[in-house]
């Protein structure tokens, strides 16, 4: 039997303190912020995505063979002009690690601005379009 992958339902970030963490996504990207399960374990919501937040050393939850801070690279798309991004990054104290440029995405060629989260990890916010 043979099968193929849909989509990605979510993804997992290891991060020191998950409350901070989703803290951050909240303010600087603008996503939601929910509780669920028993423990009430904290995802991040936005568009039909989903963002699992771990606390690194949760003995009670299945990770990579590393579980480490710090080591992802995530890329966002927003419909915000690169410039909006770049300015809403300065006024919340941002860096813009580089950015904005031309890459090529999942859909075609894009501008894209980097950063890192409060973890280290690397974000990209990237604008399809003109």
């Amino acid at each position: 039997m043979t099968f193929s992958i849909d989509r990605i339902d979510h993804v997992v970030i290891n991060c020191r303190d998950v409350e901070a963490t989703a803290q951050w996504y909240r303010t600087v990207l603008g996503m939601t912020v929910e509780r669920f399960g028993p423990r009430q374990r904290v995802a991040l919501m936005f568009g039909r995505q989903k963002i699992n937040l771990r606390p690194t050393g949760a003995e009670d939850w299945h990770t990579a063979a590393v579980d480490a801070v710090g080591s992802e690279d995530l890329c966002f798309v927003t419909a915000a002009a690169p410039q909006e991004v770049v300015d809403h990054f300065a006024a919340h104290g941002i860096e813009v690690v580089d950015g904005p440029v031309e890459k090529m995405g999942a859909l075609g060629p894009m501008t894209s601005i980097y950063c890192r989260d409060r973890d280290g990890n690397l974000i990209e916010v990237a604008h399809y379009g003109n």
